[in-house]
């Protein structure tokens, strides 16, 4: 841990963890679903780029609507990139 981070508190860690329960199930999101998606993700993004996938990382979360008055589930990822393929080329 760095100097000027603070370690969360076991009651800290169970709120987070219980609104990620409550974003998949109101997103009828469950994990193995999450991760079919994950998968199908990669495998799409990866005839484009060479992509890390230990540094990737997919998650729900909320976002605000104004569709729907008010918080919405919404997908977030983080994908780090290695190198761009080159167009036709297959790895």
């Amino acid at each position: 841990m760095g100097f000027f981070s603070k370690k969360k508190h076991s009651s800290s860690v169970a709120k987070d963890r219980l609104k990620l329960v409550l974003i998949h199930d109101r997103a009828n999101c469950n994990t193995e679903l999450l991760e079919m998606m994950k998968q199908e993700i990669i495998d799409v993004i990866s005839r484009y780029m060479e992509i890390d996938e230990k540094g990737l990382e997919i998650n729900l979360g909320t976002t605000s609507s104004e569709y729907e008055n008010g918080i919405v589930p919404a997908l977030y990822a983080n994908i780090p990139i290695r190198n761009m393929r080159v167009p036709g080329k297959r790895t």
